[in-house]
């Protein structure tokens, strides 16, 4: 089965502003985020429309350019993070609603700068849980 990621900032408008409507497959607990919203809200639905979870989700210190999404227990958790190798494999969010899955960061030790890779990947129709041969997912 399928979710659909619907991350809205509640920064502008009366009802806030879409950011990213992503869908990937079932059972990703962590997700990363690039450039989100300081004030954030997530709902995750199933392909069934059953809702996952729903929650705010809100930037607390500084900024980072990628967030750390964890669904835990019917809450969700937010983390700036400066990606390393443990986060290799975790699908990136990406505002306007594409998935790739991050591959490699690297950043210089005072945060001025920062290079990475995300792949991406698809297939028609979108079967649940369909990844190319050989590449590397976490849950």
């Amino acid at each position: 089965m399928n979710w659909t990621w619907e991350l809205r900032s509640r920064d502008g408008g009366m009802n806030g502003l879409e950011f990213s409507r992503s869908t990937t497959a079932s059972g990703f607990s962590r997700v990363l985020v690039h450039a989100a919203p300081a004030q954030l809200e997530l709902t995750v639905v199933a392909d069934d429309d059953t809702v996952v979870l729903r929650g705010d989700a809100d930037r607390d210190g500084a900024y980072s350019p990628i967030t750390l999404l964890e669904l835990d227990g019917g809450r969700v958790r937010r983390t700036e993070v400066w990606p390393g190798p443990e986060l290799y494999g975790l699908p990136v969010l990406l505002p306007g609603g594409e998935v790739g899955v991050l591959t490699a960061w690297e950043h210089a030790p005072d945060r001025s700068w920062w290079r990475w890779s995300v792949e991406f990947s698809t297939h028609r129709g979108r079967p649940a849980d369909w990844a190319p041969e050989g590449q590397h997912l976490q849950r």
